[in-house]
């Protein structure tokens, strides 16, 4: 019962910030990709990174919105995610996302809330010579402490803090556009925080550097990679860094679609989890 009201709760979000009319901007001051897909995080970016860029296409004294259903498939694993965010003023970002990893190989569930916050600090995507520069964290808190504490993990929630640019550079691959995108991120999180935070031995922040680079074939038609660096703290299974090659489809700014191959590398002691993602935007 827990898990169905909260999952009821984030559709009902999702819903509100996609029917109410009165403080979001349907369509918004910015150019048309330029607010990314939304990360299995919540936060606006690429598929597994946070980029610098705030959600939606509001830009000076507007509202702007999403809300999001992700899955991503691998070999033994399915992980489903939902989520909403609301921004204003192209300046501040507040997120949230809810994560649950099916273990279709040994069976059960590994689940958790994410609350996030960005904000935008410095900079412009696409006129300034200076990146734009963001600052986040995102509070991560699992739901049940059982598995990840079995396999050593210290703590059942944990804060990852991040800075990261974003910057469009014109004509900059065979008449393209290309963005790219430096994350920095300190964590304590194992699996993104799925398996806990820290570990017996070890329960110091870790800096893991996370990088994106994507190609804008179209004005609405996107590809690209992620990549994300992960801590490797559990002993009794390694945990590898994530990347993904996507193809982002912006029909226009209030429905897009995201499908990416990923490679997660090992996850909980079980090797070579590759496979699919494909996630659904509506933003206003």
């Amino acid at each position: 019962m827990k898990v169905s009201l909260k999952v009821n709760a984030v559709w009902l979000l999702g819903l509100f910030l996609l029917c109410s009319s009165e403080w979001a901007v349907a369509d918004g001051s910015r150019v048309t990709a330029t607010g990314g897909a939304t990360s299995i995080e919540g936060s606006a970016g690429g598929g597994v990174v946070p980029w610098a860029i705030i959600n939606g296409y509001g830009s000076s004294d507007e509202w702007s919105a999403t809300a999001v259903a992700t899955g991503v498939f691998v070999d033994d694993y399915t992980l489903k995610v939902i989520g909403a965010s609301v921004s204003y003023d192209n300046r501040i970002e507040l997120s949230y996302a809810r994560q649950r990893l099916k273990l279709d190989t040994i069976g059960g569930y590994l689940e958790q809330d994410i609350y996030g916050v960005k904000y935008k600090v410095a900079g412009e995507l696409l006129y300034t010579r200076m990146p734009q520069i963001s600052v986040g964290l995102q509070y991560k808190t699992v739901d049940d402490f059982f598995l990840p504490e079995a396999v050593g993990a210290r703590d059942d929630s944990g804060i990852d803090y991040y800075i990261a640019a974003s910057k469009v550079f014109f004509d900059a691959f065979m008449g393209r556009n290309v963005l790219v995108n430096g994350t920095l991120r300190a964590t304590k999180a194992n699996q993104g925080g799925l398996l806990g935070f820290g570990s017996a031995d070890n329960n110091d922040y870790e800096l893991m550097n996370e990088v994106a680079v994507a190609l804008l074939l179209t004005d609405n038609l996107v590809m690209g990679m992620d990549y994300r660096e992960k801590p490797d703290e559990l002993d009794f299974a390694g945990e590898d860094d994530w990347q993904d090659f996507f193809i982002g489809w912006f029909a226009n700014k209030n429905f897009s679609v995201v499908l990416a191959y990923a490679d997660l590398g090992s996850i909980a002691g079980l090797d070579n989890q590759k496979g699919w993602y494909l996630s659904f935007e509506a933003a206003l």
